[in-house]
């Protein structure tokens, strides 16, 4: 879904790539989303997410001089998307020179998700998942196991085809067509309250790490931009 948009008109522009699916969105600095576009990530982030921002920024006839801030989703997600969408949003903003706010794409689905008391699904490797509730640590789920449902809680899952029950992935699906008005809603809210810049110390949570490298301390290190 996209949207026109005055180029003379500030914008945000929000990025997640935690999930099996790209999400990018631009909205208003008061946190209105107005342009969105997803697709399936594959394995070519490196490769596509900076010209199809490119391009969808044109679209939505946006001048990256008009950008004010960056919104990019933190996870849980996956080693080599997360690695790509945070460099990406990291480069651009200090490129840009304007402040980077980190959104985790767990809350932002939650919201989406429209659900009260939702619980997340998000696979965890080939077997395991990973449960996640507002305000909480995510919770390993080892393979095979089902997630335990608080009284009035409901299930949401992404990516789990066949790992899932169908009504969870449905309520999942609603949560993806969603995530962009969440990451620019959610990311508007820290822009304003004009935090410490979070450029140097934006980390991603990794819910699993690539073979041959190792977690410190049960987090992984980004390497800082030293401006």
């Amino acid at each position: 879904m996209t949207s026109s948009h005055d180029g003379r008109r500030s914008a945000i522009l929000a990025i997640d790539t935690a999930t099996t699916r790209i999400v990018i969105a631009t909205g208003s600095p008061s946190g209105v989303a107005d342009g969105i576009s997803t697709w399936s990530a594959g394995y070519r982030h490196g490769e596509t997410l900076l010209p199809s921002i490119s391009r969808f920024l044109g679209e939505q006839n946006i001048r990256r001089s008009r950008l004010t801030g960056i919104v990019v989703g933190t996870g849980p997600g996956a080693f080599t998307g997360l690695r790509v969408g945070i460099a990406t949003a990291k480069g651009m903003a200090h490129g840009l020179g304007i402040p980077l706010v980190g959104v985790s794409t767990g809350d932002a689905l939650l919201a989406a998700s429209g659900v009260d008391r939702a619980v997340l699904l998000l696979p965890a490797g080939p077997s395991d998942r990973l449960v996640i509730r507002a305000g909480e640590r995510p919770l390993p789920l080892p393979g095979g196991q089902e997630p335990e449902l608080r009284e009035g809680e409901t299930l949401v899952a992404l990516d789990l085809e066949g790992r899932a029950s169908a009504d969870a992935l449905e309520r999942g699906e609603v949560a993806y067509r969603r995530l962009g008005h969440d990451l620019i809603r959610l990311g508007a809210e820290q822009l304003a309250a004009d935090g410490p810049p979070q450029l140097e110390t934006l980390v991603a949570d990794y819910v699993t790490l690539p073979r041959g490298v190792r977690a410190a301390d049960g987090s992984v290190a980004w390497s800082r931009d030293h401006r």
